[in-house]
């Protein structure tokens, strides 16, 4: 954790202390504990980015215990509004930080609990290749499309939340729905089918045979690498049955012997790869029809600090 980051959580920390009631719960900390994992998933679903939702998290309750509570009708609608005005800031740093990114910018995988795939909107708003499209509107068509589509608030709620007006949002909406509708991965995949896809890659990476993954991958696959510079990964796209089967059996060729083990991410089947006993590589995907459409590996340690624990996610 940078600087930075380390005295915003020792505020929040000193905080938490000063509302502390020693021999009851103060109702300010009860609230956003109640809430927690709600303002996470929307800071999440802003940013794609659990480290930076993390802060927001913290910077959200830095401002909620300066608020008097008796002035506050709706708990819940108040604190997501606070933290989509500090993760639409951040958000819009990161587009900045992303323009110097080395090679492809993939979401930060989270390891999820059961529960959150029970969810069938909320585990595909969360899956990498939503996440993926959601990165291609603008900060403010991004917040609305995510308040009003997977949170289901209402207008005049998420025109307090980006200084807009309902008649605007309005628009906003529209607009963002028509832009994601046109980009969206095609069709509902039932986990199942990507579980089952995940494992017949798996044996043909395992075993070394082409055949078998070649007659597993879309002919128009595209796989997608995140190093962030400092683990070794494609840096562009790499699009083909061909160009990508060639290029996984001979890249995991060369790293030697290889764990790769089924999990739960984004509330979805994934893969863990590790090598040497150590996690290495977080491999999502999308399929269609049985085959496998989207490969995407994320390798920058960074963004794997976060599956050492599970995330429970929330509506």
């Amino acid at each position: 954790m940078n600087p930075v980051n380390s005295e915003c959580s020792e505020r929040a920390e000193d905080a938490a202390e000063r509302h502390a009631d020693g021999g009851g719960t103060d109702l300010a900390t009860e609230v956003f504990v109640t809430h927690r994992n709600l303002l996470f998933t929307v800071a999440y679903e802003l940013l794609g980015s659990a480290a930076d939702a993390e802060d927001v998290l913290q910077e959200t309750w830095l401002r909620w215990v300066g608020v008097d509570l008796a002035t506050v009708r709706e708990h819940r609608a108040y604190l997501v509004r606070i933290t989509t005005r500090q993760a639409l800031g951040r958000l819009r740093t990161l587009g900045r930080r992303k323009e110097s990114y080395v090679g492809s910018w993939l979401p930060e995988p989270l390891l999820t609990t059961p529960d959150v795939a029970e969810d069938v909107e909320l585990a595909d708003s969360v899956s990498t290749a939503m996440l993926l499209v959601l990165e291609t509107l603008t900060p403010t068509e991004r917040a609305v499309f995510v308040l009003r589509e997977v949170f289901d608030l209402g207008y005049d709620e998420i025109a307090a939340s980006v200084d807009k007006s309902p008649d605007a949002v309005r628009q906003i909406a529209h607009r963002a729905r028509a832009h994601v509708a046109a980009r969206r991965p095609r069709g509902t995949v039932s986990p199942a089918e990507t579980r089952d896809a995940l494992d017949a890659f798996r044996r043909a990476v395992e075993t070394g045979d082409l055949q078998t993954l070649v007659d597993i991958l879309a002919p128009d696959v595209v796989l997608l690498g995140d190093g962030g510079g400092v683990k070794q990964a494609v840096l562009r796209p790499v699009v083909g049955v061909d160009k990508v089967s060639r290029l996984l059996v001979g890249g995991l060729r060369k790293t030697g012997p290889i764990s790769l083990r089924p999990a739960q991410i984004n509330a979805g089947p994934a893969l863990l790869i590790h090598l040497d006993g150590e996690l290495d590589t977080v491999v999502t995907a999308h399929v269609e029809n049985g085959l496998i459409t989207g490969l995407y590996a994320v390798r920058n340690p960074e963004k794997l600090s976060h599956m050492e624990r599970e995330t429970a996610l929330r509506r």
